[in-house]
Parts: C-alpha cells; structure tokens; sequence
C-alpha cells in the first residue's frame, strides 16, 4: 500500500464524496486532503508520490462524482483560502471563497465584481472554467493567479499564460489554484447591489435553483469566439437544440433533463451518477441525430464507474 505523506491538515481515507456535490451523487475518494495553509498544500505535493494522482475540487457545483469513486487524493481547500482582500481597484481571494460572496464583498467596496454574483461555486473553479454571465467573464478582470504545482513549487501566473477561452483555460498539469487576483471599476455601493438583486431574481426566474442541478450541463456549441465572449454572430443555444430535439424533460432512473430549463441535468431525487450520465449521453446522441451538432459536457465528470 502507498504510504502519503504527513499533514498539519485533514487526510481521510475512503471520504464519500456524494455530500460534497450538488447533484448530491457518487462513490468515495481513496484519500481527501483537507490542508491546513499553504505550506501544508505545497510540502504534501512534493512529497506524494509521482504514481498518485490527485484531484483539486471546489464545492462540487460543476461536477459529477461517477458511483465508482476516484483514485487518489482529492484535494479540498477550506479555511485559509477563502479569504478576500481588497486594497484599491483590486480584489485577492482565495480560490475557496464563494463567487457570490466576493462579489458582495467587492460591491461593498464600490468595485464591480458583480458578474460573480449568479455563478455557482468557488473562485478556483471560476477560473478554471473561465466562468462568465451576462456577457462578462473571468478573464475580463483576471490579472493573475497562484498555484501550487505538483513539485511543490508555489507560482504566480499572469492571466495571459492561462490561454482564458468559452470555458476553459490551460493551466499546468497538476496545478492547484489557491488565489486570484481581479482589477474591478469602480461603481456606488448601493448600484451595485441593486444590480445583483437584479440578476438573482432573473436568475431564479430562468433556471431551477432550487433544485439538484450541476449549472449548465453542455455548452453553448457555437457563438463564442476564442477570446472567452459571446461574439454574437451565432443564436445556437444548447437549451434550445436540446428542446428541438424533444429531450425537454426526458428521465433515465431519477435523472431528468428539467422541465424550467432544458440544459439543467438533475437529480430528481434517487439518481445514480450512471443515471445523470447516461441521460446526458443520451440527450447528446439525440441532439446529434436531429441537427448534426454534438453537444459537448461543461459539467467536468471526474472517476470511475461502477463495474
């Protein structure tokens, strides 16, 4: 058996995963690292050995845990890197802190960080996935980020060496965000609030948050250049080849593509992840069928099925 290195933080063998994730799905980790700071982070790297993986995960907003579990160490940051600090027109947060709480936190300061506001999950996971809304994305106020990288080595990356395009980027094999840096306009204090109200309540009018989704399950197939934005030269809409494709609503066990918005996958309440993943399968080969187009997953499905 592979001896792990010794932590200041919490190391648990077998974690069930499925309390982690929103779709409130999956089998366990082999190991889930709970570091206790920075050098906790950055000595376990560099001394685990080069045959186990490892996994950084947020809060499972964006993520479906398959029933079989994953190999290796997941690595889930806590207290000590959600954290936000603001000193002028700039906003550091820990890759832990919750978008929608930077964004309170930047609006109170009089900084526009308020496309944070609707977008479920952490700050790592934001720039990972280049997250955007309402036409305004990560990369538009990114200036820079800190890994750790598998050697161990903590890194500061300028916002231009992550390759920041429709949800996605490049960052180094192995790294492990544990901060950002964003440059905000500034804006009043209460405008700012307002308008987040705002794009909650058009939010909640839209989608099905009170239910057990992921967010968007496939991406948008076309529309968006490669600078991260919607270059509005295509009206190609997932939900609306899904709902062409007469999946609206189609179920696999306790799966269900949502009755409120068609791209939203859910977990109507006994779902298997085979259940949420064979669903999408099926909604993509269909949707391939009636218009030639396949859909591609921007829910990250991560480990193993069940035999």
């Amino acid at each position: 058996m592979t001896q792990l290195p010794e932590v200041r933080g919490r190391l648990t063998q077998g974690r069930p995963l499925a309390d982690l994730t929103w779709m409130r799905v999956g089998g366990p980790a082999d190991w889930l690292f709970q570091p206790a700071d920075l050098d906790d982070l950055s000595d376990f790297l560099a001394a685990l050995p080069p045959e186990v993986p490892h996994f950084p995960m947020g809060v499972g907003s964006n993520l479906i845990v398959r029933d079989g579990g994953v190999r290796g160490v997941v690595i889930r940051l806590g207290r000590g890197f959600n954290g936000t600090e603001i000193e002028g027109n700039r906003v550091r947060a820990g890759a832990a802190a919750l978008d929608a709480q930077v964004a309170k936190r930047a609006a109170a300061a009089g900084l526009d960080l308020t496309f944070l506001r609707t977008i479920p999950g952490t700050i790592g996971g934001a720039v990972t996935m280049n997250a955007g809304c309402y036409g305004v994305y990560t990369k538009d106020h990114l200036v820079e980020v800190t890994v750790v990288l598998r050697s161990g080595e903590v890194k500061v990356l300028p916002a231009e060496a992550l390759s920041l395009a429709y949800r996605s980027s490049a960052l180094p094999d192995g790294a492990v965000i544990v901060d950002a840096l964003f440059e905000a306009p500034e804006g009043d204090a209460d405008a700012l609030t307002r308008k987040m109200a705002d794009q909650v309540a058009r939010r909640d009018e839209t989608q099905p948050t009170k239910d057990r989704t992921a967010g968007s399950t496939f991406r948008n197939p076309a529309g968006f250049s490669s600078t991260g934005r919607d270059d509005d030269t295509h009206d190609l809409k997932a939900w609306k080849l899904i709902d062409d494709a007469g999946m609206r609503g189609a179920t696999v066990g306790g799966a269900v593509m949502n009755l409120k918005h068609s791209n939203f996958l859910t977990n109507a309440g006994d779902a298997t992840a085979q259940d949420l993943e064979s669903l999408g399968e099926s909604v993509r080969k269909r949707v391939y069928e009636t218009s030639g187009l396949t859909l591609e997953w921007e829910i990250m499905r991560v480990g193993e099925p069940i035999p």
